[in-house]
């Protein structure tokens, strides 16, 4: 009976510990272009949030803007995964993209006109990342990127509601 429950242990010891992960080892154009897209929107968050903290204290900003970081970790965690060079750049309000830097610039701009703007900003903010995170799962069938953004949609929403609750 000892040996039997020693196999027993031994052989699920070896079948918990293997990768069970069905995700390919690459992704297609379209999953790179956007995953590498999502890096640099966590950032622009991240950015805003911090530069309406510092001008109005809310502690709301400060909050978020920590979610937000982790929200970029996860998402370099991933472009680690599958190679992909990390699009972000170390200044804060600095981005590769130009789009995403002319956002940045005219989210902050709103943010300077009043703490009013500024909540208005960060909940612009969410229902872009949203709306983004539900045109990027479309695109996919990956499993990994389906988990990073089911688990990103749901912090949008958290921070969505807590902006909300601060414009009451």
């Amino acid at each position: 009976m000892k040996k039997l429950v020693l196999m027993f242990m031994l052989v699920w010891g070896i079948v918990s510990c293997t990768n069970n992960s069905t995700a390919p080892l690459s992704l297609t154009s379209q999953e790179e272009e956007d995953l590498l897209f999502l890096r640099e929107e966590e950032k622009l968050a991240r950015d805003v949030y911090l530069y309406a903290f510092e001008k109005y204290g809310l502690m709301v900003f400060c909050n978020i803007s920590q979610s937000e970081q982790r929200h970029m970790d996860s998402v370099l965690a991933l472009l680690n995964k599958y190679g992909l060079e990390d699009p972000a750049l170390p200044d804060r309000g600095s981005f590769r993209n130009a789009d995403l830097q002319r956002l940045y610039d005219d989210l902050t701009a709103l943010v300077d006109i009043s703490e009013l703007e500024a909540l208005k900003a960060g909940a612009t903010i969410e229902d872009l990342d949203i709306s983004d995170l539900l045109n990027m799962k479309d695109r996919t069938d990956n499993a990994d990127l389906l988990n990073l953004y089911d688990n990103l949609n749901c912090g949008s929403r958290n921070h969505m509601r807590a902006f909300y609750s601060e414009l009451l």
